[in-house]
């Protein structure tokens, strides 16, 4: 039996495409941070199987959502992702063979203001998405966290589509929430907001993704692309400067006449 979950926050526009791609999967299991638009109507009409809960991070919902859910094998996908025909087949496959592997890293193919991005690193992204109920959780992480599988992965080839950024105002406003998250992570880490990860961190950032991984073919949306992730590179450890500056933590200390 496989469970797939689905984290959901204002995802109307997604949610239908989304849950068609795995239509298939025994259990649909929508998980939703009270959203305000149709999202729980339309989900509803795909399953029954639909709750609601308060976000804290997204790695918190996903690890409370695992913790709920019956399937021997678990699948996350987000909302602006669907699964491939030519990935449903081999999932499917697995499913009914049997496999001596507890989780999967799946290729993810990544789609930016409507077109894919075949370079800069975005076409080398893989994720640990379909897992043995049991064998797998989320990094206790903000924001990028990594699943842990205690076993043996695998690696599929065939694809989730993943369309997050339709438009620059989707990009600048994860951007800006992904870098204060981001700070909170390295806070915890005791990292510092050195010069160095100020100025040649970002600078490192862009040469890689731009030059090194020829995000250059992909055009000026390769452009755009290795320039915001310098640019949320330096965003970070500036909000992680701004969260240890002394100025700043003196005014969030509590008061002694509380």
């Amino acid at each position: 039996m496989l469970t797939v979950i689905v984290p959901t926050y204002n995802e109307e526009d997604n949610i239908r495409a989304c849950l068609e791609s795995v239509a298939w999967a025994d259990d649909l299991f929508v998980v939703d941070s009270f959203s305000t638009d149709r999202t729980l109507d339309i989900a509803r009409g795909y399953t029954g199987h639909v709750v609601q809960h308060e976000y804290v991070n997204s790695a918190t919902q996903k690890n409370w959502a695992i913790q709920q859910a019956k399937g021997d094998w678990l699948m996350v996908l987000d909302a602006d992702e669907t699964v491939t025909p030519e990935l449903r087949e081999r999932i499917q496959a697995i499913l009914a063979s049997g496999t001596d592997c507890d989780g999967f890293y799946i290729r993810r193919d990544n789609l930016f203001l409507g077109r894919m991005i075949r370079h800069g690193g975005w076409h080398m992204d893989y994720l640990i998405r379909l897992w043995r109920n049991g064998k797998g959780r989320y990094e206790d992480l903000a924001v990028h966290a990594d699943v842990i599988v205690d076993g043996k992965v695998g690696k599929l080839e065939e694809s989730l589509l993943h369309d997050s950024y339709p438009t620059l105002e989707d990009y600048s406003e994860r951007l800006g929430r992904y870098s204060d998250w981001s700070a909170l992570d390295l806070q915890e880490k005791g990292a510092r907001a050195t010069v160095v990860n100020l100025t040649l961190r970002p600078l490192w950032r862009f040469l890689r993704m731009y030059v090194l991984r020829r995000g250059f073919l992909d055009g000026r949306r390769g452009l755009m692309i290795a320039s915001f992730a310098s640019f949320g590179v330096f965003l970070k450890y500036a909000r992680l400067w701004d969260r240890q500056r002394p100025a700043r933590q003196k005014a969030q200390a509590p008061s002694k006449e509380a």
